[in-house]
């Protein structure tokens, strides 16, 4: 599953300095059982302005997490909470439907109830 949230950055700190910090807080989390890594985008035109996802094996896994267990993550999350405003977007599970270029796998769910074959 995906856990993604966007993260705007305040005035006073950088993106640079969150995704330093947070780079350090993911290492961290990323031991625990069902972790499957993060990414963090910047926003085009907007550098102050961040997509994080992470990756989990399942929502469970990812609930059972306890960010407060670590006091290095624990520091992070504080700072952050002053630094930053998050935005939940959501919760997804993984893709049913994904194309690709011709020289990499595709895989496509089987035929709609319409009939289509789900080529658009």
């Amino acid at each position: 599953m995906k856990f993604i949230f966007e993260v705007r950055v305040k005035p006073g700190y950088s993106a640079e300095e969150y995704a330093e910090a947070w780079v350090r807080a993911s290492e961290i989390i990323q031991r625990i059982p069902g972790a499957r890594g993060t990414y963090l985008h910047r926003k085009i035109g907007d550098p102050e302005r961040l997509l994080a996802i992470a990756h989990w094996d399942s929502k469970a896994a990812r609930d059972a997490k306890d960010d407060r267990r670590d006091e290095t993550v624990r520091r992070i999350l504080e700072k952050h909470a002053r630094t930053c405003e998050f935005t939940l977007i959501g919760e997804f599970e993984e893709p049913e439907w994904v194309v690709l270029p011709e020289n990499r796998s595709t895989k496509a769910k089987p035929e709609s109830p319409a009939g289509g074959n789900g080529e658009d």
